[in-house]
């Protein structure tokens, strides 16, 4: 699979993830998080930022099953999904990833027809820290 791509201003998102944290960059001045990372808030214009942490918790709000053509390394573990997650504590942020069966899963562990908009699920990381996604439990 493909590693994150890392740049200065989103370089802490993976610290942290390495880590198990999910946090999101957010404005120190006017408190609004914001992703993807940039240096100035688009709400108050402020360069001042920290990163906070959030519960992990997000609902599906779209995904899609990618089909060919797909680079190699994806081609074989097709059919999978890609969601995206709008998170419960900061609505405005959607992050991109997979719905697995559990931490550390392949991306196609989860049978394409347990995957519903507005499902609830919580962040797990695999060895490497990169985010995925699991089903809340009820």
């Amino acid at each position: 699979m493909l590693a994150p791509l890392t740049d200065s201003d989103g370089a802490p998102f993976w610290q942290y993830a390495r880590a198990g944290e999910l946090r999101v960059q957010t404005c120190a001045d006017c408190d609004e998080p914001r992703f993807p990372p940039r240096p100035c808030c688009p709400h108050c214009q402020s360069f001042a930022s920290e990163w906070r942490q959030v519960s992990g918790r997000g609902r599906v709000w779209s995904y899609v099953f990618p089909h060919p053509p797909l680079l190699p390394d994806y081609a074989a573990v097709a059919p999978y999904n890609v969601i995206v997650v709008e998170l419960v504590d900061a609505p405005r942020i959607r992050l991109v990833g997979n719905l697995v069966s559990e931490a550390g899963a392949a991306v196609n562990s989860l049978s394409p027809g347990r995957i519903r908009i507005g499902a609830r699920v919580q962040v797990v990381f695999d060895a490497d820290g990169l985010p995925q996604w699991v089903l809340e439990r009820s």
